[in-house]
């Protein structure tokens, strides 16, 4: 079957596609945060609600057999806040603390990657051609998830080094990760994966930076006003991108037109 052939699943890896996802994993730090804490639901609640929608978005998912950016981002958005949960019940219900959280959750993140090369023959992101290697890119996503929360609450929280400052030295991590990716000829889909999780650190020690009081080392937006904000950054850029997929799929479909033909 040839690349023309598959049916799109998942988005490109472009820089549209970081911007989101750093606004939907921040959304799941203050939108975990919202549900377990402000509303009292509790870390189990929390994780039966996002679990369960996560199960149905991604049958949804599954029966489409081709990427939309709603239903991409509303399954991602899913994953980021269920992953919160996850963490935060490890860390703090079960109290097995933030770096045995973190030396597990990243065992079983190399154990499903493992089970997707062995059994699709490649972990790359960009090229999901059945079912099965959807599904395992999704378990990927929610454990990838769950680990990137648990290690920025490690930075922030049991290495003392706050908010801001855990903000600052992921940024800097990813800022050479991306130099390596274009100057260097290191292996793409490790560099992926690693900027991956850390981009979910990122969002969380900055969703706590704008959520936690000023005595806790943060601005005291609260959970309400700061999901409220990355929600509405989150739709407006699922608006753009809906919009950019149009024109991609009226391109593909119809041809370029006769002036740029020409």
């Amino acid at each position: 079957m040839s690349p023309e052939s598959i049916t799109k699943r998942v988005p490109h890896i472009v820089l549209a596609y970081w911007i989101i996802k750093i606004a939907a994993t921040t959304l799941g730090e203050t939108g975990a945060d919202l549900f377990s804490m402000t509303l009292d639901l509790g870390y189990g609640v929390t994780i039966a609600i996002f679990m369960t929608l996560f199960f149905v978005l991604l049958g949804i998912k599954l029966r489409m057999g081709r990427y939309t950016p709603l239903s991409y981002w509303l399954l991602f958005t899913s994953t980021a806040i269920a992953g919160t949960g996850i963490s935060d019940f490890i860390d703090r219900t079960l109290g097995l603390g933030y770096a045995a959280g973190s030396a597990i959750v990243l065992a079983l993140l190399l154990v499903t990657l493992f089970v997707w090369h062995r059994v699709e023959g490649t972990i790359s992101v960009e090229h999901v051609a059945t079912p099965r290697a959807e599904i395992l890119y999704w378990v990927a996503f929610l454990i990838a998830n769950t680990l990137g929360t648990a290690a920025g609450d490690y930075l922030a929280d049991d290495l003392e080094i706050g908010f801001l400052a855990s903000a600052g030295w992921i940024a800097g991590v990813l800022v050479l990760t991306a130099l390596a990716h274009y100057q260097t000829r290191a292996n793409g889909v490790l560099l992926f994966w690693i900027a991956f999780v850390l981009t979910r650190p990122f969002g969380a020690t900055f969703g706590d930076l704008l959520t936690k009081s000023p005595a806790d080392g943060g601005l005291g937006y609260g959970t309400v006003v700061a999901s409220l904000v990355f929600a509405t950054i989150l739709g407006v850029a699922l608006v753009r991108e809906s919009r950019e997929e149009r024109k991609l799929t009226r391109l593909e479909t119809n041809g370029p037109s006769p002036q740029l033909a020409s």
